[in-house]
């Protein structure tokens, strides 16, 4: 989402970079260049003013100027007044997600305009609470206004695999609100997601429903969901809402598109709503926490390692990768193991979006995208190796021509993106054999070099 911002902000930091020595006036046209990124990505103005006003004040002084790294001190300084423009920063309790510290069971309203993803991101919040916190979830659908969004619901808390509150036809919103406070109460549910309906624009009927609905439920969370395309529209749904009904917090849905981020940097200082909870994808685990601190590094070029090693975590499965590991070090490598390290990688998402949490990849990522690695490289080589015999995966020298042929013609692909496979797991497999016959001691002698083909015997330099 803020590929196109990062990217021009980076550009004003090179230059800065690439002068050394900063004068007044240097930093001056810096923040003018900041200024257009950023109305450009679709910041609001007050946003804008406001957070160049900060950094202007930060940085136009002799302690900057006069520093061994001025232009990294203006980096760090825009770093630091975007963190405050997303809700981070000094008064930042650190705490993030959902506050469900009330007596069960809680109640958890989600509001929004039709189409911005809001009976979707109750299933993910329902997925959530129960795989990582265990809760005892509920979901209820108080939409009567759209056909088949009740059962749309109902099937998304199937596949979540939690309770959802049994439909019955001619009921109002209140009513089923109702009813799903009291079956929460009775079969002991910690926490009761409200799907409200939604309109294809903001009307003082959505709003009357909305606050009625809270009213009786009186939620502990009222999550107002907002589609991250929609620019500067979503900042004024979330004005509205928060000025008619009161919300608790913002969901930013479809992150994942080429949105251009303003909508996010605007929301917090527009609305005083923190937004916390991203989703960045139709998965029901593309759900992830806000944090300020993070997507202001991932903006800047800086990266986001913790939420790589944290996606890392939740995805991979440890005890394949120890096993993987231990065949590793034996030299056992096989295309078999190949096949699952794709696999994993698919479940951390796209490989631009893994690049993009790395620090300075940046350009290496625009590179990815503009060769659509993730959309054929890695399903083609996964297809390949589907289309291989469990003997075949095993021992990758029989694979002769007639075979190579075959498999070409099993996975749709052409028998020179079979040859690449092979031999770039012939390549892995010979470093693999290398490390494994230098051992820790020798590799700290030899260094990268000992690893490279035709290294053989030969001593380092």
């Amino acid at each position: 989402m803020f590929e196109a911002l990062s990217s021009k902000l980076n550009g004003v930091f090179d230059r800065l970079r690439r002068r050394g020595a900063l004068t007044e006036a240097d930093v001056s046209e810096a923040l003018r260049e900041i200024r257009i990124a950023l109305l450009e990505a679709d910041v609001a103005l007050p946003v804008v003013k406001d957070l160049i006003a900060k950094v202007r004040e930060r940085a136009v002084g002799q302690e900057v100027i006069r520093s061994v790294s001025p232009a990294q001190q203006v980096v760090k300084i825009v770093h630091d007044a975007i963190v405050e423009a997303l809700g981070g920063g000094e008064g930042d309790t650190g705490e993030r997600g959902l506050d469900l510290n009330a007596p069960a069971p809680v109640p958890v309203l989600m509001v929004g305009l039709q189409g911005s993803g809001k009976t979707t991101t109750s299933g993910k919040i329902a997925l959530r609470l129960k795989s990582r916190e265990r809760k005892k979830v509920l979901l209820a659908s108080l939409d009567v206004q759209r056909p088949a969004a009740q059962l749309q619901l109902q099937q998304l808390a199937e596949r979540a695999g939690v309770a959802s509150l049994p439909i019955i036809p001619g009921q109002t919103p209140l009513e089923i609100a109702a009813r799903a406070m009291d079956v929460g109460r009775r079969e002991l549910y910690d926490v009761v997601i409200l799907d409200t309906a939604g309109r294809l624009a903001i009307d003082e009927a959505l709003m009357a429903e909305v606050a009625a609905v809270k009213a009786t439920t009186k939620p502990h969370e009222t999550l107002l969901v907002v589609d991250a395309m929609t620019g500067q529209d979503a900042v004024n749904t979330a004005r509205a809402f928060q000025e008619k009904v009161g919300v608790s917090g913002i969901v930013m849905t479809r992150i994942d598109g080429d949105a251009r981020g303003g909508a996010a940097l605007s929301m917090r200082a527009v609305t005083g709503a923190p937004i916390k909870l991203l989703g960045a994808g139709e998965k029901l685990d593309a759900l992830e926490d806000f944090h300020p601190d993070r997507i202001a590094g991932r903006i800047l070029g800086m990266g986001d390692i913790v939420s790589l090693v944290e996606r890392a975590a939740e995805t991979i499965d440890r005890d394949e990768a120890e096993k993987l590991a231990a065949r590793m070090q034996k030299g056992q490598f096989t295309l078999e193991d190949y096949a699952s390290q794709l696999k994993q990688i698919g479940k951390m998402g796209s490989l631009s979006g893994i690049l993009g949490m790395l620090p300075g990849m940046g350009k290496l990522k625009a590179q990815l995208e503009n060769a659509n690695l993730d959309t054929t490289v890695l399903k083609r080589q996964a297809a390949i190796i589907s289309s291989m015999t469990p003997k075949e995966r095993r021992q990758p020298d029989i694979i002769k021509a007639s075979r190579k042929r075959r498999i070409a013609a099993g996975s749709g692909t052409s028998v020179q993106e079979v040859n690449r496979l092979l031999k770039n797991f012939d390549d892995m497999s010979a470093m693999m054999k290398r490390m494994n016959k230098l051992g820790q001691k020798g590799l700290m002698r030899g260094g990268l070099s000992a690893l490279l083909p035709g290294a053989g015997g030969r001593r380092p330099f």
